[in-house]
């Protein structure tokens, strides 16, 4: 008999059950006396969640006394760790397993063999499913996933006669329907209040027996043409380069998509008498019961993706293909998600869209860079999301604490209102600073710069009067488009930038891209063997690989500044020769545009990013060719240190009051003076007010930041007497302090200076 007969079998007699006017406990009694029969088995048994607890429901074999008495813990035993781990047990010598505990009011010391699968509802296990035989024998696959079926159809009879605590249902537990605190690692820093929405809601199977099966099938059908529609879709719009990482995915993804294996199996699902999205998930419970079998980080990878293309399917299926950026946001949102893209992100209306938590996320994904730009607070590696978080609940999120309070108590809500009004009031106290020039007490002009990235970020210059845009990412273009930006694109995007920058300079970094910012259209076969990308085939050397992309952008930069000044600047240099081809590059253009007759720059300006270290041991070599440096400290810390700023266990040897980054930073500053070459600082570093502090104490006086950041440096740097404060950093770097930060700290306080 085949899996799909085995189900068949069972659910046509179940169908009869569930439709009787019998209550729920006696459809159940009815239920374990179908199943044993259908599989020759002994003992057949239903447990059930009730207040925490796994409750012997129903039997066949066991003593009937048990019922209702027989409790155990989610993780004891065989029963409870099923239910914990919500995977399938197959064994042939129950009392061998470490899990085994023995129950005597149940009467099963002489069953030998055992076989059990989890009741899933809204992807939680609120009960087991289990089957035990005298004899010892694993259960024949056939059986396995006939109970397997079985469990979904008992899952929808469970939630229909409210068997389960409602709470329970959900996925939640007594304890988790009252406050909760989640924890994550701080991505973007900043608070925000709002109601929970999770960004691919989750496809709630709500019918899990067919009434037409050959309706189903081809409804299956139509989900798949169009999956692999997509996903073709997908494939095709990888134009930029040949090989590479981004196509071994697609490739994977088309291999599944085109898989007749797994289509397969969810048709013989749906003959055994499942739903489209019940045979779907049915299939991918199977699955992950067989790759949990399998200890391969590879195969891991596999099942990932896998679960990507079942749970589009099942979207597809049951029409629910957006996300809820489709529906709109109707009220301040705290947004839920595994993962998001960059694009994916700016779908969301920024004005409802208060903050995010994700349960993966890193410090270099480029979804952050975006978020920082659109002010949004994120927190990642957030655990337990799914089992804690509902849809609507409202949260308090702290990204800077990396802390978020889930359905908080009113007076905990009462004290964070308090403490956000504190910040509006703070940040409405900078904004007065707006049209104030920062000059510091002896005097002297600090340039605060901001940092941009995206169109609507310039809006932001006027806001804080920030003295114009010290690093505009042109990358931030590539990362959210689907195909790599054409020049018409390019073009737009700079001359809208710098409509709205006006009279004040706008320094736009040449794009940054490869390494850990892949994009599906480049071609990384090189980056996909880095072990640390971000030191890898990237920025400044990818582009001057593939001198089409430069050139493009070039030429779109060059067009976009016709008649007013251009500021260029270079990433990652590491020698001279570097920038003399990038440079290279531009006169050619340059030399193209002018015999086209177009409209040409004023005057162009072109500068150097310093993140590679080895840099400032040519510096004398690069300035004469040289019209500004900018420091970029990001990058520039972590080869420095060796630290990856990626990985949370090295946060601590990523200081920027270090001894050796602020002694390596005076070090470039004072080899450029009198080259007459602008020098600043483009990066998080000089947007922390104790950083910026040192930064001006060793000679910085420009400063590129966030925008948020503008107000409070401008503060800071009208309260600093430079004379004062050099003298202190010039003995701090000559005789270094244990701990320089606390030093600087004490400095800071002593004359009535706030710092973060």
């Amino acid at each position: 008999m085949t899996a799909a007969a085995a189900a068949r079998q069972i659910l046509t007699r179940l169908t009869e059950v569930m439709a009787s006017r019998m209550h729920a406990q006696a459809k159940l009694d009815q239920v374990v006396e179908i199943i044993g029969e259908c599989l020759s088995s002994e003992v057949c048994s239903i447990y059930l969640l009730r207040e925490g607890m796994l409750e012997l429901f129903a039997t066949r074999g066991l003593n009937q006394s048990a019922v209702h008495v027989t409790r155990m813990a989610i993780g004891e035993g065989l029963t409870g760790a099923i239910a914990q781990k919500v995977e399938t047990l197959n064994l042939a010598e129950a009392k061998a397993h470490p899990d085994f505990q023995y129950r005597p009011e149940t009467g099963e010391e002489k069953f030998h063999s055992f076989a059990g699968v989890p009741i899933v509802y809204r992807a939680r296990a609120v009960g087991v499913l289990c089957v035990q035989h005298v004899e010892p024998r694993r259960y024949e696959e056939v059986e396995i996933e006939a109970l397997q079926t079985t469990a979904m159809v008992l899952s929808e009879l469970i939630a229909n006669a409210e068997l389960v605590d409602e709470e329970e249902a959900r996925g939640l537990t007594q304890e988790q329907t009252g406050p909760q605190t989640l924890t994550g690692l701080t991505l973007v820093k900043g608070l925000g209040a709002g109601h929970a929405v999770y960004h691919q809601p989750r496809v709630e199977i709500t019918q899990v027996m067919a009434e037409d099966t050959e309706a189903e099938r081809q409804r299956v059908y139509r989900a798949f043409d169009k999956m692999r529609e997509q996903i073709d879709t997908l494939a095709s719009q990888a134009e930029f380069g040949a090989g590479g990482e981004h196509e071994e995915v697609l490739e994977t993804y088309k291999m599944f998509a085109y898989d007749e294996g797994w289509s397969r199996r969810i048709n013989e699902a749906i003959d055994s008498g499942l739903t489209a999205e019940a045979a779907i998930e049915r299939v991918q419970q199977h699955t992950r019961m067989r790759m949990r079998e399998i200890d391969d980080p590879l195969l891991a990878d596999r099942m990932h993706d896998l679960e990507d293309l079942a749970n589009r399917l099942v979207r597809i299926v049951a029409g629910q293909v957006g996300t809820a950026a489709s529906q709109g946001l109707r009220r301040d949102t705290i947004l839920i998600a595994r993962n998001l893209g960059p694009a994916e992100l700016l779908e969301y209306d920024k004005r409802r869209l208060k903050g995010v938590i994700l349960e993966e996320g890193s410090l270099t994904a480029h979804v952050v860079i975006v978020a920082r730009a659109m002010n949004v607070p994120v927190i990642g590696r957030a655990k337990g999301v799914r089992t804690t978080i509902r849809e609507g609940d409202e949260i308090l999120l702290d990204a800077t604490a990396g802390n978020a309070i889930v359905r908080p108590l009113p007076q905990v809500a009462d004290a964070f209102q308090a403490r956000f009004a504190k910040s509006r009031e703070k940040q409405a106290a900078y904004a007065s600073l707006r049209d104030v020039e920062p000059f510091t007490r002896c005097g002297t002009r600090i340039q605060v710069m901001m940092n941009a990235g995206l169109r609507d970020d310039m809006s932001a210059l006027a806001m804080t009067g920030a003295d114009g845009v010290g690093l505009f990412r042109t990358e931030f273009q590539f990362l959210v488009s689907a195909t790599l930006p054409q020049r018409e694109r390019q073009l737009r995007l700079y001359r809208d930038v710098l409509d709205a920058a006006g009279d004040k300079p706008v320094i736009f970094r040449t794009v940054d891209i490869g390494g850990d910012k892949s994009v599906p259209y480049l071609a990384s076969e090189i980056a996909a063997q880095d072990e640390n990308p971000a030191m890898g085939w990237r920025a400044l050397r990818l582009a001057l690989e593939r001198e089409g992309l430069m050139k493009i952008q070039a030429r779109a930069l060059l067009e976009a500044a016709g008649g007013r000044s251009l500021y260029v600047m270079f990433p990652m240099v590491s020698e001279p020769w570097e920038f003399d081809a990038a440079k290279a590059v531009f006169d050619e253009q340059l030399n193209y545009l002018r015999a086209q007759k177009k409209l040409l720059p004023e005057r162009i300006l072109f500068g150097a990013m310093l993140e590679v270290p080895a840099l400032a041991e040519v510096l004398d070599l690069l300035l004469p060719k040289l019209s500004f440096l900018s420091i970029g400290t990001n990058d520039l810390t972590q080869f420095l240190f060796a630290a990856d700023r990626a990985n949370p266990k090295l946060a601590e040897r990523y200081d920027w009051l270090s001894t050796s980054i602020l002694r390596f930073l005076r070090r470039v500053m004072q080899n450029a003076v009198g080259s007459g070459v602008d020098i600043g600082v483009c990066g998080e570093m000089g947007g922390r007010r104790l950083e910026a502090l040192a930064l001006m104490g060793i000679g910085y006086r420009r400063l590129s930041i966030t925008p948020a950041a503008v107000g409070p440096i401008k503060e800071l740097v009208r309260k600093v007497d430079l004379a004062e404060l050099t003298a202190a950093m010039t003995g701090w770097l000559a005789d270094p302090a244990l701990n320089l930060r606390e030093e600087l700290s004490a400095w800071a306080d002593a004359r009535d200076i706030e710092y973060d």
